[in-house]
């Protein structure tokens, strides 16, 4: 068979590119921006952390990866400590694969040098070549994209610096725009934001950031109230990120988190006007234990205690 020229060529360009690439974003070293991880542990950490709960059959089927090798990978993965697994709430001859504290970390540590690569990357360019270099890696997308982004485009993982103003900042806003009010709630999360920092016990205490397509959408803490008795606080999500049950997740971690600390109850209060937030926690198994009216925030409203005993 003679094969014409032209596609010769363009065939060679194209694996030109390739080996240019690779050495570029460096996944040929024997480990990927400098961790223990392969670039093919790296991709399989990303769609974990990008997924409520995933199993090996799904991560198969979505990376294209033979289930052998994948197997092998993911007992890997359970041997250091990255992953755990747990029963499948849709199919039980199958386990779910979620990441533990250990493999969060990981991932966010993985996650933060690749933003720090490209952005040297980057930087190295004006800010119309940075355009140019992003159209024509949308025009890759365009032609080649047959396999479509995975269907929880989001990831948790746990708090950094500058987080904490954040979510001062989004609860401020969000609430008066929402709810009307007023900055004492904000100076409330403030309060609430500076305790954890200054009083953090990682052994019995969590904030969680939620992501999607790098920014941040959400934010949930787990804070100790006692030996036995953990809190949630501050349950956030961004409007433009509702619907993709990030909100869900959060309380779930929440809740498995707790149990692993020891905690046998967690509580929490919100208000009844909070409506979106109440049903998360209903259908998460917690209670309402007490409610009576005040004045807060420059609105009459209704507080709420929950609770849900582990």
């Amino acid at each position: 068979m003679i094969v014409p020229t032209d596609i010769v060529q363009r065939v060679e360009a194209v694996r030109r590119f390739n080996r240019f690439y690779t050495r570029k974003i460096g996944v040929l070293q024997e480990g990927l921006l400098s961790s223990q991880f392969s670039l093919t542990e790296a991709r399989i950490l990303y769609e974990i952390a990008h997924r409520d709960r995933t199993t090996a059959s799904e991560l198969a089927k979505e990376l294209g990866l033979d289930a052998g090798y994948l197997s092998r990978i993911l007992r890997g993965f359970t041997q250091q400590g990255s992953i755990a697994r747990q029963p499948s709430e849709t199919d039980g001859r199958q386990n779910s694969i979620l990441l533990t504290e250990q493999g969060q970390q990981a991932f966010a540590q993985l996650n933060e040098r690749s933003r720090h690569k490209i952005g040297e990357m980057l930087s190295q360019l004006s800010v119309g070549n940075q355009s140019r270099l992003i159209e024509a890696m949308q025009t890759i997308e365009e032609l080649l994209g047959t396999v479509p982004e995975s269907k929880t485009p989001y990831l948790l993982r746990p708090h950094q610096p500058g987080d904490m103003g954040w979510i001062v900042h989004r609860h401020g806003i969000l609430y008066t725009q929402e709810y009307g009010w007023d900055e004492q709630f904000e100076a409330l999360v403030a309060s609430i934001v500076a305790e954890f920092v200054q009083n953090y016990d990682p052994k019995k205490e969590r904030c969680w950031i939620a992501e999607k397509d790098g920014e941040i959408v959400g934010s949930v803490f787990l804070v100790k109230k006692s030996d036995t008795v953990a809190k949630l606080r501050l349950l956030l999500v961004e409007p433009k990120a509702r619907g993709l049950g990030i909100g869900t997740r959060l309380v779930k971690e929440c809740d498995r988190f707790a149990r692993q600390a020891g905690y046998q109850k967690i509580e929490l209060w919100t208000n009844s006007v909070l409506s979106a937030a109440r049903r998360i926690y209903e259908a998460a198994g917690y209670r309402l234990v007490h409610q009576e009216p005040h004045h807060s925030f420059g609105k009459d409203l209704v507080g709420q205690t929950w609770e849900l005993i582990l």
